[in-house]
């Protein structure tokens, strides 16, 4: 049993090895092996002025994610719960949700400029 797993052992690493050998590029692309930064020359000065407006779409988007992933389950559950409940749950988290695309409306956050 010993010497049937050192082979089956032996034989795995030799082919890991013949893998990792096969699987090397032999010519190097600088444009393929440098970084991409969202369309940014990756070259120049990390410092530059980054666009704020570009952050806050990105927070928006992943806060309407995220709720998505919070409302989907609530249309299963409906089978399990009172009705009642449900609905005044389902009904605030919309209202909330409605208060905040309204409040970022009103700052101009989903104007694209």
């Amino acid at each position: 049993l010993t010497i049937m797993a050192m082979i089956i052992l032996t034989i795995c690493s030799i082919v890991m090895f013949l893998a990792s050998i096969l699987s090397k590029k032999m010519l190097n692309d600088r444009e393929k092996n440098s970084p991409f930064e969202c369309g940014f020359d990756p070259k120049s000065s990390s410092r530059i002025p980054f666009s704020l407006h570009f952050f806050l779409i990105t927070i928006i988007f992943l806060i309407f994610d995220v709720e998505i992933a919070l409302i989907l389950p609530m249309i299963m559950i409906l089978n399990f719960s009172n009705l009642f409940m449900w609905s005044m749950t389902s009904i605030i988290f919309l209202i909330i949700l409605l208060i905040g695309v309204y409040h970022e409306w009103n700052q101009g956050m989903l104007n694209w400029s």
